[in-house]
């Protein structure tokens, strides 16, 4: 079997990232997480938990409590579980170099279904449509991961107790969930770091 975070790993050297070097688990919890990444391009990563791996979309907009807005999620590679709780800066000159802090965690399920009943999420993902929901801290309720072409899904808001078409979650709520920071106070915090060695 290959291991499922060999494409992470060849992109990232953690010694000078800082980023876990993780494992694939075998064994499936239910984590979720977005993490604001201020890299090259703002954006937000959504991660949910499975077979061990976080399965990772790269959503530049962020996500929307309103089922009216479509978000552009790039499919990126799976990473380490324990990449759900990174904070801090990627260095210059490695991957994905830029600020992170965890947004929102919490835990998901997937609400997939088809005539015959719930369908896996590898079969959801194979037919490119998943629909999972998340209790998190800023978000929660039913969404819809729904494929495009390539690399690109759409991420849409379900119309139920979680959505709210006049909340702008990630303007109104910048802060780590995790340390209470935002991307620019992680900023400001490494720089002071980086000046006192």
């Amino acid at each position: 079997m290959s291991d499922r975070l060999e494409p992470y790993r060849a992109k990232r050297d953690p010694d000078r990232s800082g980023e876990p070097r993780g494992s694939s688990r075998g064994s499936s919890g239910s984590r979720y997480a977005i993490q604001h990444h201020a890299a090259s391009s703002d954006h937000y990563d959504l991660r949910l938990e499975h077979d061990g791996v976080l399965l990772s979309w790269a959503v530049p907009k962020g996500p929307s409590t309103d089922p009216r807005e479509k978000r552009l999620a790039t499919r990126t590679e799976d990473h380490p579980v324990d990449y759900a709780d990174f904070e801090g800066r990627i260095p210059e000159g490695e991957y994905g170099a830029g600020e992170v802090i965890v947004w929102d965690a919490g835990t998901w399920r997937s609400t997939t279904q088809d005539d015959d009943g719930a369908v896996s999420v590898d079969e959801a993902l194979g037919r490119g449509h998943l629909s999972f929901e998340v209790s998190g801290r800023k978000l929660t309720g039913g969404y819809t991961l729904q494929h495009l072409r390539g690399d690109d899904w759409l991420l849409i808001k379900k119309g139920d107790d979680g959505s709210d078409a006049r909340r702008n979650p990630t303007s109104t709520e910048p802060e780590s969930v995790q340390s209470g920071l935002t991307v620019q106070d992680m900023a400001d915090r490494m720089d002071r770091q980086e000046g006192d060695e």
